[in-house]
């Protein structure tokens, strides 16, 4: 099985990551190596990469040549983004780096890194309209799409690690520092003659690792047991309470914050004053966080080359499929049980009137039912609801993924507890237990009517009459094990829905 490393050398930060190609365009993150070299700092006052960082850089670059060949990695992808884009001793620099590790960086155009930013964005989220704020440590991107089509990008050749050496010098506090940084980008915003035209309901969509660790302190603050980043959505007054707290603090006690990675506690006042300033320019009331990026979006060019014209149109279903590969089960089995889930969705509309929206949650729950089964088969939809509530999952929010864990985990004997709810409930409330226990009895039935795995069962008609439901099933082959597996059901569906079942 083909492995690639992917190199991304930043302005602060140099990372690794190892994937793993799973096959028809999948792929699977399954390593990583990050170190911060802080490339980019000093370079203000006369625009050469010093020799420290250089030497830095060359040691942090062997380690990861190190780590792809005990992977047996043949093919790196290594890009170098604004630091290096910058330099004046460019070349030099990327000479000595094929003369010490072997690795021939590729340097980035702005447009470059842009379009692979967005493509990292776009192919793991289901916003149709966004404008993501991507803040690193050298420059700042600002990428505008509509209908998911890249509109407009303008990148600002100043981030994290160069607004601090800039405004660190004038003898200011942490407040006054984050102020003029703040004016600062609030002025060269106003050049940007096409943020001022963007549809106003686009979402704000916040990218790169400062924004990751504002989501690390957000949950952290609500001890919100969900350790997921990507698509988390923060408001702008808790994005607001964390900036104002970072800014009065020294930098011992903003490395002890939990959250906040020492290496880039001292930068992250700096990074937040270009989000805040971003904020009030554009009155967003919240931010969608992307754990997804520029590393993502040479993922998809490599692996999916068609993402280069079009993005991928569903999302979810993309990476559902990915991990069925991962965990190996049998796809056709789990393409069935979640034809199966969707048709009796829409066939029992009438009794549960849940909206379109709850079809997804049914659907993660259907696609991942027994992924379990790769940990042990006893207790197997426990196991599944940890890889739901743990996997990278795109194009689905994190209330969504609650409910979908929770509909698996409770599906086979409806064992949801109170418990459950009370630890999820920034995401869910005891209203959605009837979303839950609905749903489950539906993934119950689905699972049963192909319980041999044969894709026996065609097509489910239910009709509703009096106190009972009748479905009734298509097949082309012998069905007997199917019927009496869903037929096990009966008690349960009888006292979730009030209706008596029967399968025909």
């Amino acid at each position: 099985m083909e492995r690639i490393g992917i190199i991304d050398l930043g302005s602060n930060t140099a990372r690794l990551v190892i994937v793993e190609m799973l096959g028809d365009g999948h792929f699977m993150v399954i390593d990583q190596l990050k170190e911060s070299v802080r490339l980019g700092k000093d370079m203000e006052r006369d625009g050469f990469l010093k020799p420290q960082r250089i030497a830095e850089t060359i040691k942090t670059l062997k380690m990861f040549r190190k780590l792809c060949d005990a992977y047996e990695i043949e093919r790196i992808i290594s890009v170098a983004t604004a630091a290096v884009r910058r330099a004046k001793n460019q070349r030099s620099f990327l000479d000595e780096i094929v003369a010490n590790t072997g690795i021939k960086l590729k340097v980035l155009s702005a447009e470059e890194e842009a379009t692979y930013v967005y493509r990292g964005v776009i192919n793991t989220m289901d916003i149709s309209k966004g404008l993501i704020l991507e803040i690193g440590g050298g420059s700042t991107k600002v990428i505008y799409y509509n209908r998911r089509n890249l509109l407009n990008y303008e990148t600002l050749p100043f981030g994290a690690v160069t607004l601090t050496d800039l405004f660190s010098s004038d003898g200011l506090t942490a407040e006054e520092q984050a102020e003029k940084i703040e004016e600062f980008i609030f002025e060269q915003l106003k050049g940007i003659e096409w943020l001022k035209e963007i549809d106003p309901e686009t979402q704000l969509i916040g990218c790169g690792g400062s924004f990751r660790n504002l989501c690390k302190i957000v949950k952290m603050k609500k001890k919100c047991p969900l350790p997921l980043i990507h698509n988390y959505n923060v408001k702008t007054e808790e994005f607001e309470g964390v900036y104002d707290m970072l800014k009065s603090l020294d930098i011992d006690k903003k490395k002890r914050i939990k959250g906040i990675s020492s290496t880039r506690a001292d930068l992250l006042p700096s990074a937040f004053a270009v989000a805040h300033a971003f904020i009030k320019y554009l009155n967003f009331d919240s931010m969608n966080i992307s754990a997804c990026g520029l590393r993502e979006g040479i993922m998809f060019n490599y692996a999916v080359p068609m993402t280069v014209e079009k993005p991928i149109s569903d999302v979810l279903t993309y990476s559902l499929q990915t991990l069925v590969k991962y965990y190996k089960r049998n796809e056709k089995h789990c393409e069935q049980v979640v034809n199966l889930s969707v048709q009796l969705f829409k066939q029992m509309r009438v009794l549960h009137k849940f909206p379109r929206q709850c079809l997804k949650i049914l659907k993660v729950a259907a696609y991942l039912y027994n992924t379990g089964n790769s940990i042990k088969y006893y207790d197997y939809q426990k196991h599944t609801s940890y890889i739901i509530l743990n996997s990278s999952l795109y194009g689905i929010t994190q209330r969504e993924v609650v409910l979908a864990a929770l509909v698996v985990a409770s599906y086979k004997n409806d064992d949801l507890s109170l418990a459950d709810i009370i630890k999820y409930k920034e995401f869910i409330s005891e209203d959605d237990v009837e979303i839950i226990r609905k749903l489950g009895i539906m993934l119950r039935i689905a699972v049963s009517l192909d319980r041999s795995m044969a894709s026996s069962v065609e097509t489910i008609n239910c009709d509703v009459l009096g106190d009972s439901v009748i479905m009734k099933t298509e097949f082309n082959s012998d069905a007997t094990l199917e019927i009496k597996d869903a037929l096990s059901a009966q008690t349960d569906f009888k006292r979730i829905f009030k209706k008596n079942l029967e399968i025909l």
